[in-house]
């Protein structure tokens, strides 16, 4: 991307909004466009640009602008804003899946669901005379945050010989997603080991393993029409600490991408037959199961579960809004999206003068550091469930 367009792409502030959209702060809102001189500078960038428009005086002028001080550091912000805008824009998967938290510094965060008093009442009779009084439990959990991030160093000369701009205009974008796959990758790593559905999450204890025996299924069925029937058997059998049902509307079907034909096939029929394998016993029925489930197709469950079952494991899990949510993924507050940072140069030239851009003393390079900081943890397991695909 030129320069022109660079300075140009100031005028478009939607993925800037989009960004602040999600996440209620906008690092780059506090960055250079808070400098006194910001105005100014953008001022006679535009104006230097529209004199270079259709004149070579015009452009040689522009060329020698670019090479003060001032305007690398304009440089340094479209970058800034390059990252924001494709960050937000980057598809991900964690958020249709896990609760997005918020935590004040890095020390360890609980958080506590409590159980217990949603039973159903019980009968007070003149002889009780008093009601009996309920014992609330509550099941901690707690993550801390941590930082995550990488350098991209470049030499001068190589900033002098990218004639296609391959620097300038794809480096923002690699760290931003970098940052998305970042995130989707930690979430993931949270309910899949390397064989498939985490055995912490996924246990007995929390009878969330769709193991029901439900016509051709059985433990751990393939993914299939009664793949999902046994799945919502098990959902449906679900019982919160009063003994009571878990009631789920909205669940979300997540699976790897080795199964996403399946996945769309099943859902996107409009009918799906019922019943015994005799035509005679068989019904047609609308395909309900297209407004129950969302599909996510995760590429890190094959990743993540390398040693087996990779690409036939899947998971049905309540939505995040419902309830209590699978997975919690915490960002530092007031730095929730990734922040890009210049190493500026430290050398001057002896006819007085600096510029970032001439990089270090030492080797004349430049780099950029980018940062996010995020964690989280699995939280309810009875709001997640899992199938190895194995049928064993």
């Amino acid at each position: 991307m030129e320069f022109m367009q660079l300075i140009e792409t100031f005028r478009a502030e939607d993925a800037h909004r989009a960004v602040a959209d999600e996440q209620g702060y906008c690092p780059a809102a506090h960055g250079i466009r808070n400098h006194p001189q910001y105005a100014q500078l953008m001022s006679e960038a535009l104006t230097i640009l529209e004199a270079a428009r259709g004149s070579r005086r015009g452009y040689f002028r522009f060329e020698e602008a670019m090479g003060t001080a001032d305007f690398p550091l304009l440089m340094g912000d479209v970058l800034d804003r390059q990252v924001l805008g494709t960050y937000a824009e980057t598809p991900q998967t964690w958020s249709m899946v896990a609760r997005r938290g918020r935590v004040p510094d890095f020390r360890t965060v609980k958080r506590f669901a409590i159980d217990g008093g949603e039973g159903v009442l019980p009968q007070v009779t003149e002889k009780d005379a008093t009601y009996k009084p309920q014992v609330l439990s509550e099941t901690p959990y707690s993550y801390a945050v941590a930082k995550y991030g990488r350098q991209m160093k470049f030499r001068w000369e190589a900033w002098i010989n990218d004639d296609l701009d391959a620097l300038g205009s794809s480096s923002p974008a690699r760290m931003a997603r970098a940052a998305r796959r970042s995130e989707d990758k930690f979430r993931t790593q949270l309910h899949v080991g390397t064989s498939g559905p985490l055995n912490t999450v996924y246990t007995a204890a929390n009878r969330n393993i769709i193991n029901t025996t439900n016509g051709a299924s059985s433990t751990n069925p393939a993914l299939s029409i009664i793949g999902l029937q046994d799945a919502f058997t098990v959902m449906g059998n679900q019982r919160d600490a009063d003994g009571e049902p878990i009631y789920i509307t909205g669940a979300i079907l997540e699976v790897p991408p080795a199964l996403e034909v399946v996945a769309r096939n099943i859902l996107n029929a409009t009918e799906i037959k019922v019943g015994a394998d005799s035509a005679a016993q068989q019904i047609l029925t609308g395909n309900w199961m297209r407004n129950k489930l969302t599909l996510v197709v995760n590429p890190y469950i094959p990743i993540v579960a390398s040693s087996s079952n990779g690409n036939t494991t899947w998971f049905v899990h309540a939505a995040p809004s419902e309830g209590r949510p699978a997975f919690e993924i915490g960002f530092l507050q007031g730095h929730e999206s990734p922040e890009l940072f210049m190493q500026i140069g430290d050398q001057q030239r002896v006819g007085g003068g600096a510029n970032p851009m001439d990089g270090s003393f030492a080797d004349d390079t430049t780099a950029y550091k980018i940062r996010h900081v995020l964690g989280g943890t699995a939280l309810d397991g009875k709001s997640t469930y899992s199938s190895n695909g194995s049928g064993s």
